[in-house]
């Protein structure tokens, strides 16, 4: 998988709300109710990391999520953590 480049990195992180890049990666936290919610988005998140082979460089702290997306493989930032963000944010939404 081809690494993009921070332009195209930037260009694409414009239809993604509250991400941002760095340290060859793309970052995005969220809060929510109680732990319960934030790990039951945490296992959703799981089993869709596990169906796309690409799993999150995560913390989870009580109510607060924090997901670093990379590709390893690269050596930075790829389609392959755009496709898995867009997966991400499906779910949170899905779940408001």
């Amino acid at each position: 998988m081809k690494k993009l480049s921070e332009d195209e990195i930037q260009e694409k992180l414009k239809d993604f709300d509250g991400w941002t890049y760095a340290k060859k990666a793309i970052h995005t936290s969220f809060q929510f109710e109680n732990f319960k919610e934030a790990f039951t988005v945490m296992t959703r998140i799981a089993f869709e990391a596990e169906d796309q082979q690409h799993h999150p460089n995560w913390g989870n702290v009580y109510n607060q999520l924090e997901i670093s997306l990379s590709t390893h493989d690269a050596d930075g930032v790829t389609e392959k953590d755009f496709k898995m963000a867009r997966a991400i944010e499906d779910i949170i939404e899905a779940g408001n």
